[in-house]
């Protein structure tokens, strides 16, 4: 499925608030977290994946980036609550990796990303303010490693 086929969130939106649990089974809302801190949302097509793998192995190696007084980090895949706790529990990821198993992609299709041909969103980023409003984005194919370089500098931007 080709990018140009998909219709991300831009920024400027609102993001749409969200109930996922986490790997342990806990409820999360967007709307909870925005609250007091401004959030980024990762989503990822598979757990135990190759890419995605590296991707959230930088999120946890360099965690400072991503959480803080100030942010949170989330990822959001179409797994199972119990495949991404093994995931977690194998590979250390002390954040939240939140389940968009049912109804299945809801969360990744209200923010553009899902890849209808698989089932799984593509690589999504979004930051999100805590006004709840989309401040960044960054969209990825499945095959394409993301670069989170321009985070810090977009994060040290939000007011």
């Amino acid at each position: 499925m080709p990018l140009s086929t998909l219709n991300p969130l831009a920024v400027g939106l609102r993001a749409p608030d969200f109930a996922l649990r986490d790997q342990n089974g806990v409820e999360v809302t967007l709307s909870g977290l925005t609250t007091e801190k401004n959030v980024v949302i990762v989503f990822y097509p598979f757990a135990f994946s190759g890419i995605c793998t590296g991707e959230l192995d930088e999120i946890r190696d360099h965690l400072e980036r991503f959480v803080s007084d100030d942010l949170q980090v989330v990822c959001i895949s179409s797994d199972p609550v119990f495949s991404q706790r093994a995931w977690a529990d194998q590979q250390g990821y002390f954040f939240p990796l939140l389940s968009d198993f049912w109804p299945h992609g809801e969360v990744a299709q209200a923010y553009g990303v899902l890849n209808e041909r698989t089932g799984a969103p593509v690589r999504g980023t979004f930051l999100v303010g805590r006004d709840g409003f989309v401040k960044w984005s960054l969209i990825n194919g499945p095959g394409d490693r993301r670069d989170f370089s321009d985070l810090p500098a977009e994060v040290a931007a939000l007011p």
